[in-house]
């Protein structure tokens, strides 16, 4: 019997709200196993808040969630769980870890703190910055990588602990766009070669789409889910509809006409 995937998130009229005004609102959202979803949405429409309920800092006021198949009160397994937050990268140049220490850090959750590496765990931490394209730098203090080599150095160290959901917050904030595409194309070999399911908030969803499976839009709602044949088809009306306003995340070109026609 082949294995059917099983969905990795299933959220069933999901809300919350902070001083009674509501920041996400009925969502319902499945993430099934092996996808990349690109979820995409204006400042202030929940995309946090949503991240946060998904990795167990707070739970729902209403709904639920499941994680692997396991309601969010009884889900323990938070090594699945990988995250790359937006500002893994503001380290400063004096802070004093190479990349490798950097990467075992993210073990240290699972050894404890004290406990020494054994050869596997230092094999773990190879593979990890392999996968991540960065072994040459291996020894670099992380204060003197460019702000691309030091994002990989944070997915890997996500990677270290092997697992099966990665989330990445705005990972490519402040990196030049040279270094976004190779990011991006790293994102992809992780998603399709080690079947790693991805959650990637992005504002750019249009640079990503033929690297994403799927696509969320949301505002406080979710206005749209589907995969990215299904969101490429949506007409840029579509869009200023649910984002309130023109939106030129889609790479098509706008033409604004003046008044003398």
């Amino acid at each position: 019997m082949s294995e059917v995937k099983q969905p990795i998130i299933e959220m069933r009229h999901i809300s919350y709200s902070y001083d009674h005004r509501n920041v996400i609102e009925d969502i319902n959202l499945t993430v099934d196993e092996g996808a990349f979803l690109g979820l995409v949405g204006p400042n202030g429409s929940g995309k946090t808040t949503l991240l946060k309920c998904i990795l167990g800092l707070i739970k729902p006021q209403k709904g639920e969630l499941k994680l692997f198949g396991v309601s969010l009160k009884k889900f323990k397994d938070w090594s699945k769980i990988g995250f790359v937050s937006q500002k893994a990268n503001s380290f400063n140049t004096g802070f004093p870890a190479s990349v490798h220490e950097v990467v075992a850090s993210g073990l240290t959750a699972k050894l404890g703190l004290f406990r020494r590496m054994s050869k596997a765990d230092k094999q773990k931490v190879a593979e990890a910055i392999e996968a991540v394209g960065i072994t040459p730098l291996k020894d670099r203090n992380i204060g003197e990588l460019s702000g691309g080599q030091q994002q990989r150095t944070f997915i890997a160290r996500a990677l270290v602990s092997e697992p099966k959901l990665l989330i990445l917050d705005e990972p490519t904030v402040g990196v030049d766009q040279k270094t976004v595409e190779g990011f991006y194309q790293l994102l992809e070999k992780l998603n399709r070669e080690k079947g790693i399911t991805l959650i990637l908030v992005t504002h750019d969803v249009g640079t990503v789409s033929d690297k994403v499976t799927h696509v969320a839009c949301m505002n406080k709602h979710l206005h749209f889910h589907g995969n990215t044949d299904e969101f490429e088809s949506m007409t840029d009306q579509d869009l200023s509809q649910f984002y309130g306003h023109d939106v030129q995340a889609i790479s098509h070109n706008h033409h604004h006409h003046g008044g003398h026609e």
